[in-house]
């Protein structure tokens, strides 16, 4: 006759019941799960064998409460649909777990509301700091205030009128590249501007405005009185309504983004337009949307430098974590010219 068969080990929930089972004190428990380097290599894998034992996983919210230093980064972004900013978000979380952070993602859904939400949400954790991409003007005034003043916060893209450090493309000098490439290669651009959602919307218009005058020409823009995010069908509407109408576009359009871009090329294509050099307009955007090479034509643009963008905002962030304190600092990231078919 078989033996008994040998039970199953008992199931833990909480550290406690682990350190009981396992015979491995509460104290070696806690350094290991705060740092699993900080215990010799004998405790290690004993408590990894355990583990694998009991089947047991600490709770890591609960964890990160406790901890003195937590491991844990906010980051609040506007649109996660929006290639750029799922690009972005991507990045740093993918640099942070490679720092030993793991992060906590709100998206506000370009909703004042819901990015006011987002906020109380990251601030009722605790947290070692955030990155915010906040929409713009349209934040409720002061809405980052108090999260500067409790933890490090890295502003990213756009800036807020909350004080503390920020990363962003710096928009004179990529409009500016753009600018001398269509004022070299063919008619002057007129400029199709972006919805006023944040500052990035105001710093490429004026951006616009004093690199036409530079170069001895007269800034033209059209302009679109909403603070909407839904770029492409806007764009798509107003250059339906202007090819209509009969109101002169010119042969060349500077799209304030590669979004509004499409919509643009979308209606032009409609009305029988052909785009391209050596067509009825010229089209370029800004951005490097995913897209924008796969479009037809392939648009011409500028591309931000992503990967740069993910990186100063953590080193910022990093800097502000280990002083304890906000990094005043203001970081401008350059971008570069993509020339492709539409212009």
């Amino acid at each position: 006759m078989s033996g008994p068969e040998a039970e199953d080990p008992p199931r833990v929930r909480t550290m406690e019941e682990f350190s009981a089972a396992s015979g491995i004190s509460r104290p070696t428990l806690s350094r290991y799960f705060n740092d699993p380097q900080s215990v010799r290599q004998v405790s290690r894998d004993k408590i990894e064998d355990a583990m694998d034992r009991f089947g047991y996983r600490p709770n890591l919210f609960a964890l990160n409460f406790n901890r003195r230093n937590p491991k844990t980064l906010g980051v609040v972004v506007p649109s996660l649909t929006d290639p750029f900013y799922a690009n972005l978000v991507q990045r740093i979380e993918r640099q942070a777990l490679s720092a030993g952070y793991w992060t906590i993602i709100q998206n506000s859904q370009g909703d004042p509301d819901l990015e006011a939400g987002s906020v109380a949400t990251l601030m009722s954790l605790k947290l070692a700091g955030v990155i915010a991409i906040p929409l713009g003007h349209s934040s409720r005034e002061g809405l980052f205030g108090r999260m500067v003043s409790d933890m490090p916060v890295v502003f990213l893209d756009a800036r807020s009128d909350a004080e503390g450090a920020f990363v962003g493309t710096d928009n004179r000098q990529s409009i500016g590249l753009m600018i001398d490439y269509l004022l070299r290669s063919g008619p002057p651009p007129r400029y199709f501007d972006m919805p006023d959602v944040n500052q990035n919307a105001r710093e490429r218009r004026e951006a616009y405005e004093a690199s036409m005058l530079e170069h001895g020409v007269e800034p033209r823009i059209f302009s679109v009185p909403t603070q909407e995010w839904d770029f492409e069908r806007i764009a798509f509407e107003e250059t339906r309504r202007l090819l209509e109408t009969g109101e002169p576009i010119g042969e060349t359009l500077l799209c304030a983004n590669d979004r509004l871009a499409f919509g643009v090329m979308a209606a032009a294509c409609q009305a029988g337009l052909r785009l391209g050099r050596g067509g009825d307009l010229r089209v370029a955007g800004h951005d490097d949307h995913p897209l924008s090479q796969y479009a037809c034509p392939s648009l011409t643009t500028v591309a931000q430098d992503v990967e740069r963008l993910a990186t100063v905002s953590l080193e910022c962030l990093m800097q502000g974590i280990t002083d304890g304190a906000n990094v005043s600092v203001s970081r401008l990231i350059e971008a570069r010219l993509v020339m492709r078919a539409s212009a």
